[in-house]
């Protein structure tokens, strides 16, 4: 049966486009407000070459969403092999031209998302340039997303702190009205400092979040990611988002419990990433922030790479949504 609770899910990557695959298949009132700070691969190109915003992961999350043909989805994921175009994906240079038909990236956007027949929106967090700059322990700082977590490594700091060139990034009014609206809001999983934190970096996001009447959770990341969060345990992680936005802002953190085979672990381990296990302490340390921690069998492998076990998550969601309607009953 169809669920009709309105779901806003916010981040980037690989991480929110797998869970959105499994939420269309419950719901359709799913909103997705992805981030556009990309500046690598063919979404940095198209960005530095045709001064757009970048469409790498909004693309994700439509195929995500999409209820098309299947040689529509495999059209929309291709990559050229050879030229000038080598790299690129056909489905990014799609949405770049619609923005530029309608001088409007936001609406080139939602043509995109009529094209692929989606479940729900997609909407870019803002429509304003955005980008990251990093300011690690050693005082030191790096302007460009795709490449902060190897300057990290080079330096051999943490990142301390995340902000924005242009500090008064406008969310998009859709985006926040739709964090307003929302059941439940959903933060990660990926990237903590490239993917979910920059979301909460746009002007007036953090207080959408903080006063709609939505419970909102954080999934955890399954795995550390080298140059991000080495050694980072989940409660490192919570502590992360409330220092870019406020305490209080999460109701729920859902990790993983569920211990991998050792040969993902020695493949990982090579990339310097290893699994992030909630532990005793990081139980008391979001109990006393007023996060209730749930854990489970959150992971699953596919094609030979660590992923959400996006299934489990919604019956966990499921849950929540109980407890709710039980509250207001």
């Amino acid at each position: 049966m169809k669920r009709y609770e309105k779901i806003v899910a916010i981040g980037g990557g690989t991480g929110l486009s797998t869970l959105l695959y499994t939420l269309k298949k419950y719901t359709p009132n799913i909103t997705a407000i992805v981030t556009v700070g990309d500046d690598g691969g063919g979404s940095g190109r198209l960005r530095q070459d045709l001064g757009i915003l970048p469409p790498g992961d909004i693309r994700a999350c439509l195929l995500a969403l999409s209820n098309t043909k299947e040689s529509m989805e495999k059209l929309f994921s291709y990559r050229f092999t050879k030229g000038d175009l080598k790299g690129q994906s056909f489905g990014n240079l799609f949405i770049a031209a619609m923005g530029d038909i309608y001088s409007d990236f936001g609406i080139g956007v939602k043509e995109a998302s009529k094209v692929l027949n989606i479940t729900g929106r997609v909407l870019p967090v803002t429509l304003e340039k955005m980008d990251l700059i990093a300011e690690l322990e050693n005082g030191k700082k790096y302007i460009g997303e795709s490449a902060i977590p190897l300057f990290s490594k080079k330096e051999n700091s943490k990142i301390k702190k995340m902000y924005l060139e242009k500090e008064n990034t406008n969310i998009l009014d859709e985006a926040l009205d739709a964090i307003n609206n929302a059941d439940l809001i959903i933060l990660g999983p990926g990237s903590l400092y490239t993917s979910v934190i920059p979301n909460l970096l746009v002007k007036n996001t953090c207080e959408g979040i903080f006063n709609s009447k939505a419970k909102t959770v954080y999934v955890c990341n399954l795995m550390t990611q080298s140059g991000e969060t080495d050694n980072y345990t989940v409660y490192d992680h919570i502590k992360a988002i409330i220092e870019h936005s406020s305490e209080g802002i999460i109701d729920y953190c859902f990790a993983n419990t569920t211990l991998l085979d050792e040969s993902f672990v020695d493949k990982y381990s090579l990339e310097e990433s290893f699994q992030v296990i909630p532990s005793d302490d990081d139980f008391e340390k979001l109990e006393n922030l007023g996060i209730e921690l749930i854990t489970g069998d959150f992971i699953t492998t596919k094609d030979g790479f660590v992923r959400t076990n996006s299934e489990n998550i919604y019956l966990e969601l499921l849950k929540i949504f109980d407890q709710i309607q039980n509250m207001h009953a």
